[in-house]
Order: C-alpha cells, then structure tokens, then sequence
C-alpha cells in the first residue's frame, strides 16, 4: 500500500540526531503507547466518578474524562522529551500559524474524502439522510469536536503520530515506521481496557469489558479498521512540512465527527442522521479512508516539488 512516506530522517522540520539503539528506538516507541493506554484508562475509570462527584450532566460530564485523558498523556511525553532535550516541535508540531494550516489541511483532505465516498453512496441509493437540525448539528459539532480532541485526537496524535513515530523514525524507514506506529495503535485500546479494569475498582467506579475491541464490536473488524485509519494517519503526518502532527490531528478529528454523525447521528442526538440500506455499507468507511490517503499522499507529492522542500 503506497503511503507517501519518504526514507529522510527527520522530527518534525529538524533533521535527527545520529540514529539511536534499536533497543532505545523500540524502547520509546512502545512508551508513546503506553503511556496513550494508562492515560485512556485511567481518564475514562476516574472521569465518570469525577464527574458524578461534582454533579456534572452532559457536555460537562462527557468532557471531565477527556480532559483527564490529555493533562495524563501531553505532559507525560514533554517530561520524556525534555529529559532528552528536546522539546513538541521535535515531534511534529508547529508554531500557532503552521498548526492551524495543518490542521485545517488534515480535516479538509479527510472530510473531503468522505464527502466523495459517501456522496456516490446516497446516490447509489446505499444511505439516506434526514433533514438536518441546523442548530442541533451545529452544537453537536462544537461540543464533539472539543471532547473528541481532548480524549482521542490530542493524545493519541501526541503519544503515537508524534512520539512513537518518532522514535521509529529517528531508527527506521518510512515505511517500517508506519507499520510500528500503527501495530503500536492497535495494541493501546485493549490494553486501555486493562487499565480501566485495574483502576475503576480503586475509585468506586464502574468496570468495563476487557477486550481488544470496545463493547459489541466485531474485533477482526474493529482491528482491520484500526489499521486502515492508523496508516491514513501516518500518511497525513508526513503530508505536509510545517507542524506536520497537526495534519494528524484534523484527519483524526475529521474521521470521529463524520462517523459520529454518519452513523451515530440519531444516539448522539446530532441533529442530522443517515439511514443505511444494509449494514454493510460501513465498508464505506475504509474506502473513504484510502481515498484520504491517497490524497494526503498527493498533498505530499505536490508540495514536495515546492522550493525549499525538506523531507519529513
């Protein structure tokens, strides 16, 4: 599967240092997920007590979790960088600028993507759409996008697309880095599960299955999918030069508020929703998802004949 990635070692828009020990390269990259798996854990265990302890409801109570997700994880990695030397531009950050460019490059390739697909879908008569609620959809969108960034795009982007990423990259190829970030992505959701289990019981909070896949998710399924989104993010972090993590960051958020509406519209209550003909038009999903690649790739491919182009 082409994916755009280049062989030229660099974090961020640095070039490395000497390439360090395979045994610290790994070393760090497994860090990146588990730190990403004890902060998801921990968040979602303890955030649900926190929550219900301060009288929380909706918005508030949805967002105490995510917010514990991120001031576990974020801090985590810049105590490991720092105890490097280095810093979160060395990972794939930006100035504010270059961030919101990035950002902006990430969701507009995803969201596109997913409006060709799903659009030559409604008109092969696969889905149809309800009439949207303009303020519902509209609040929706804000109050989503501000927990999916704190609990999934913000922390998982940091600790895998940026520092496990990394650290392979600073060792391996492009490629040998996609494929240990993303097999590192696949681990950290079950093992998320365990952290949970270990640390509900120490807050009188409520313990979830454990398992590699959330709550009545096919795995196999659930794991391909995960597999085909952790490569489009890999390929969005390397599509851009400047504050390339951002990229990452809106191609994840995109992907979540799409699926959420899509799919999820009508238990979300997100004021617009879609009826699927049959189940299995969820396989749209991954086809988005390598049109997203594929675009990101070309995004890459174009701006890398740009003067003045490093590799990332």
């Amino acid at each position: 599967m082409a994916t755009g990635i280049q062989t030229g070692r660099t974090t961020g828009n640095r070039p490395c240092p000497p390439a360090p020990s395979l045994v610290g390269a790994l070393g760090r990259a497994l860090g990146g997920g588990l730190v990403m798996a004890v902060a998801l854990g921990a968040g979602t265990a303890i955030g649900p007590v926190l929550a219900d302890a301060l009288g929380l409801t909706g918005f508030l109570a949805r967002l105490v979790p995510a917010a514990l997700v991120s001031a576990v994880a974020v801090p985590l990695v810049v105590l490991a960088l720092r105890r490097r030397g280095n810093s979160l531009r060395d990972i794939g950050f930006g100035g504010p600028g270059a961030s919101l460019r990035a950002l902006l490059v990430g969701a507009g390739v995803t969201a596109g993507a997913a409006a060709l697909v799903l659009g030559a879908g409604t008109a092969a008569g696969l889905l149809s759409w309800s009439r949207p609620d303009l303020p519902r959809l509209a609040g929706f969108l804000v109050t989503n996008g501000v927990v999916a960034l704190l609990l999934e795009a913000l922390p998982e982007e940091t600790t895998l697309r940026g520092h496990t990423w990394t650290a392979l990259r600073g060792r391996f190829g492009g490629m040998v880095s996609a494929l240990g970030t993303t097999a590192v992505f696949l681990v950290v959701p079950g093992l998320s599960t365990v952290v949970e289990a270990g640390v509900a019981p120490l807050v009188g909070g409520d313990t979830g299955p454990v398992g590699l896949a959330p709550g009545g998710q096919n795995p196999v399924d659930y794991l391909i999918l995960l597999t085909v989104f952790g490569l489009t993010l890999v390929t969005a972090r390397t599509a851009v030069r400047h504050a390339p993590l951002c990229t990452s960051i809106g191609a994840h958020l995109a992907f979540l508020t799409v699926n959420r509406v899509v799919f999820e519209g009508d238990e979300r209550d997100a004021g617009w929703s879609v009826h699927l003909s049959s189940p299995d038009v969820e396989l749209l999903v991954p086809v988005y998802l390598l049109v997203a690649m594929a675009g990101f790739a070309v995004w890459r491919r174009v701006a890398s004949r740009s003067p003045g182009r490093n590799s990332l």
